[in-house]
């Protein structure tokens, strides 16, 4: 049985994989973000924060209302700018048809055996989505860059500049701290480090230049990897949760490829049955019957 033949109907997958994202809360009426944090991050994306805009330029400039109608509109929080406090939401249809252009986008790279760089902000929860796309994508005939390995750099935080250098896990590129915590929940040397800046994306694409590579066909990540990459014209696509503005604005102005409005912040497995879906979709990956 081939893999198209093995397939199962795409209503049923999708109707499985929308049931997974309401058990888990990583779509649907209450996912884990508040609406307060939301707000207070539309609110910091409408005054060009630069850790907000996540490697886009300032301008065009949205003012916090139009960025609310704009999250409405991609990711399926609630509309009502009076709502100021309590649980927030994610359309999980939205988070569906997401995962299906993301699908289509993978295929399309397969088909022209494109080359992918692959990063992430949020190593200890996402790398494994995207080293399985990563993975299916090789097995297709895509070269994989894991360039600028072991380079440093500072990363300005609200603490100051941190020195950080670059790794990879399971060909996903990820930042690594250099220094030791300061406080409860830092990252000591060694251990990986959340992220938005598009910092990492920038050396990545650097070091692939100066090697005498051309640009990847595409960019798969999160965060500034998404933001940094479209801001540069390379196809990119991937995961934002419904605080993430950038990555949506992005999308909207044409930047971004695919930007799925997904809960980022949720325990690694739960995002296996995510990027099955999406390997099913593309036909990169065998089906069980």
């Amino acid at each position: 049985m081939t893999a198209r033949q093995g397939r199962r109907p795409a209503a049923d997958a999708g109707g499985d994989l929308r049931a997974h994202l309401l058990k888990h809360r990583l779509a649907g009426p209450e996912v884990p973000t508040p609406r307060q944090n939301n707000l207070r991050h539309y609110r910091l994306f409408a005054q060009g924060d630069p850790k907000a805009l996540m490697g886009l330029a300032p301008e065009p400039r949205r003012d916090q209302d139009a960025v609310l109608r704009l999250m409405a509109e991609r990711v399926g929080v609630n509309p009502d700018p009076r709502y100021t406090e309590g649980p927030d939401s994610i359309d999980p249809d939205l988070t569906v048809a997401a995962l299906d252009r993301l699908a289509a986008l993978l295929r399309r790279t397969a088909d022209r055996r494109g080359s992918v760089l692959a990063g992430t902000g949020h190593p200890t929860r996402l790398t494994g989505f995207h080293a399985a796309l990563v993975r299916a994508l090789e097995a297709a005939g895509c070269p994989v860059h894991t360039p600028a390995l072991g380079v440093r750099f500072r990363e300005p935080t609200p603490d100051g500049d941190r020195p950080r250098y670059l790794d990879a896990v399971d060909r996903v590129l990820v930042m690594r701290a250099l220094d030791g915590p300061e406080r409860p929940g830092r990252p000591g040397p060694g251990d990986l480090a959340h992220t938005h800046s598009p910092l990492p994306v920038r050396l990545a694409l650097t070091a692939l230049a100066d090697a005498g590579h051309p640009p990847p066909d595409l960019v798969l990540g999160d965060h500034g990897w998404l933001c940094g990459a479209g801001r540069l014209g390379i196809p990119a696509g991937g995961i934002a949760d419904c605080n993430d503005v950038a990555p949506f604005a992005a999308e909207a102005d044409g930047l971004v490829s695919v930007v799925v409005p997904l809960e980022d912040g949720s325990g690694p497995s739960c995002y296996r049955p995510l990027s099955d879906y999406v390997l099913q979709r593309a036909d990169l990956a065998p089906y069980n019957s």
